[in-house]
């Protein structure tokens, strides 16, 4: 009989010097001390955000840890003209005895955002899916009940094209403007805040997109791809186009945001989706597109806009560059919105093309202009005599 001879195995040694074995004063802390919470408490929000994306004004002893071939690293600031408080300060010094210190948080006025909304990732995907699964169940239901067949000739045709036409704008705005965006922001808040608004419009694209796929089997002679042509070529979309087009080529992340948010999306936007879309599908039997539609009216109204609002009212109001920025805000307000305005009465040949007809264009103008009179005014900015043409 054969007896197996004992193997010379390394028993692991535990020695207590395993990570996190060690105690500190703050090893039973239930929050963070490296910022301030904006309120009271720190919220699980600001426990995810906040200084996530690191800043070399504050704790990154060691600099940037990549850089660009121009020789910047990381997040500089001077990605956007505008300003708040502590911006011209250099990055601190560090050398031997230094301890790594930099200046004591916020550090700047740019890490004293805070999203209204309290977005990151989770809240993302719920909110996302919640919407999804909502449209979804409202085509079923419709699909169900037959009730694309109560639609008239001239319906189909405006929702194949016109509805249609308005996907291109959610998908240039969100994947080449906000998704571009969203990597020049100073602090991880306005980073993440501009992520999900991109993700917002990146979605509600995806929704028109395969909208337009369902009612192509759904409604007899629905054309899918009418959209092209009429984003394309039609004068009355070439006006919003052009804006679009000038939105995504727009370098200063904060003019991009501002300009979308403030300037297009109130006196565009809403007037397309609101005050006609909205407005007039009722009337031509069909109560299925304003549910689309207005999930992205709602992500915008209230809150996309909400996150806008709270990043420049602290900029119109810094306490060592309000009237800097409050200059420079102006100048964008005058530029964008004449823009604006005349994309805006490009569109006003849609108002004429479905049978039963919305409320009247000029009416719809003069609302979605008080409204954006209403935001100017939040924002303690001057309204823009180009509002009037």
């Amino acid at each position: 009989m054969t007896t197996a001879t004992e193997r010379s195995v390394p028993k692991p040694v535990f020695t207590d010097a395993e990570a996190g074995a060690k105690e500190f004063p703050d090893s039973k802390a239930r929050r963070f001390n490296y910022f301030t919470p904006q309120k009271r408490k720190q919220t699980h929000y600001e426990d995810v955000t906040v200084e996530v994306q690191p800043d070399p004004r504050h704790y990154l002893a060691q600099g940037w840890l990549y850089g660009f071939s121009d020789g910047k690293g990381g997040y500089p600031l001077d990605w956007t003209v505008l300003k708040a408080w502590g911006s011209d300060r250099p990055e601190p010094e560090r050398g031997p005895g230094t301890g790594g210190q930099g200046y004591e948080w916020p550090a700047h006025g740019w890490h004293e955002f805070r999203d209204p909304n309290e977005e990151w990732e989770l809240s993302l995907y719920r909110y996302n899916a919640n919407v999804v699964r909502q449209l979804q169940a409202n085509v079923d239901a419709a699909k169900q009940a037959k009730s694309f067949g109560q639609w008239n000739p001239n319906w189909v045709r405006f929702v194949q094209q016109n509805v249609g036409a308005w996907m291109h704008v959610d998908h240039g705005l969100g994947l080449y403007l906000f998704a571009n965006a969203n990597r020049r922001g100073p602090t991880n808040m306005h980073n993440t805040a501009i992520a999900v608004n991109s993700m917002h419009l990146i979605r509600a694209a995806q929704d028109l997109a395969l909208y337009q796929l369902t009612l192509s089997e759904e409604v007899e002679g629905f054309d899918g791809s009418a959209h092209l042509e009429t984003w394309n070529s039609d004068p009355a979309w070439q006006g919003v186009r052009e804006i679009a087009e000038r939105l995504t080529a727009t370098d200063d992340w904060a003019e991009a945001v501002f300009a979308a948010n403030v300037v297009f999306q109130p006196l565009v936007g809403e007037l397309f989706r609101s005050q006609l879309v909205m407005q007039v599908a009722p009337r031509n039997g069909d109560f299925v597109t304003p549910t689309v539609v207005g999930a992205e009216e709602f992500d915008f109204s209230e809150r996309d806009l909400r996150y806008t609002k709270a990043i420049f009212e602290l900029l119109s109001n810094d306490r060592e560059f309000a009237e800097h920025n409050s200059r420079i805000m102006n100048t964008w307000l005058a530029d964008w919105t004449g823009q604006a305005v005349a994309a805006a009465r490009a569109m006003q040949p849609l108002w004429s093309q479905p049978d039963a007809k919305p409320i009247r264009f000029e009416d719809a103008l003069d609302r979605v202009k008080s409204r954006f009179a209403g935001i100017v005014e939040e924002l303690s900015l001057d309204t823009p005599k180009e509002l009037e043409r």
